[in-house]
């Protein structure tokens, strides 16, 4: 199982953040050990003081890909879930300024949320103008919709597939919208598609 994530694939995310706006999507990887185990807390780590919640919609893998076709790309998945790509925002702008890779920053130890609910593509009209979101404590604190995606799903597929095999399981990091910000202790981070709670985590 790989976890590919995609950056900067919100125009509204980039510019809180004052990153350059990309000419071409963004990919990293998280390890299979960066997945948060099935109901368990998220512990924050000892080596960051700016664990930052980045909310996104997932896409699984469902068989073997290489080279795929936007035209093909919906063939490659059949379910959508939602997530946790919790960033050490500390960590990554020191990595970032000295040009070194984010690894250490986004694929720690539960840095990777993935919400036990997957439901069905077919269950949306349009894949590509569906909401998501995030509430913390009660409030919410990020929206999105997949329409504002600088890339869409079948384009992330199709681009990832020119780099990786994709393996059926593999799970895909859309992106994330504006409104990403700190996790504290005894924090409750709360994770809906449309109307559908998809997880319920801790902060710990």
């Amino acid at each position: 199982m790989k976890i590919i994530c995609i950056g900067r694939n919100y125009t509204d995310h980039i510019a809180e953040l004052q990153n350059e706006r990309p000419t071409e999507p963004v990919i990293f990887l998280k390890p299979d050990s960066a997945v948060l185990l099935k109901k368990q807390p998220f512990f924050i780590p000892p080596f960051s003081d700016d664990i930052h919640y980045e909310v996104e919609l997932l896409v699984r893998i469902n068989k073997i890909g290489k080279h795929i076709q936007k035209k093909f790309a919906h063939k490659y998945y059949d379910e959508v879930g939602l997530g946790i790509d919790f960033t050490a925002r500390d960590l990554q702008k020191k990595l970032k300024e000295k040009g070194l890779p984010w690894e250490k920053a986004k694929g720690f130890d539960g840095s990777a949320v993935i919400g036990e609910k997957w439901l069905p593509k077919s269950d949306f009209e349009n894949i590509n103008d569906v909401g998501f979101g995030l509430q913390k404590n009660g409030e919410i604190v990020q929206q999105g919709r997949t329409s504002h995606m600088l890339w869409k799903i079948d384009e992330i597929i199709e681009y990832i597939s020119q780099y990786f095999t994709l393996k059926i399981g593999d799970v895909i990091f859309t992106g994330t919208p504006a409104g990403v910000g700190r996790v504290e202790i005894n924090d409750e981070l709360s994770g809906f598609i449309e109307d559908q709670q998809i997880f319920s985590i801790q902060v710990k």
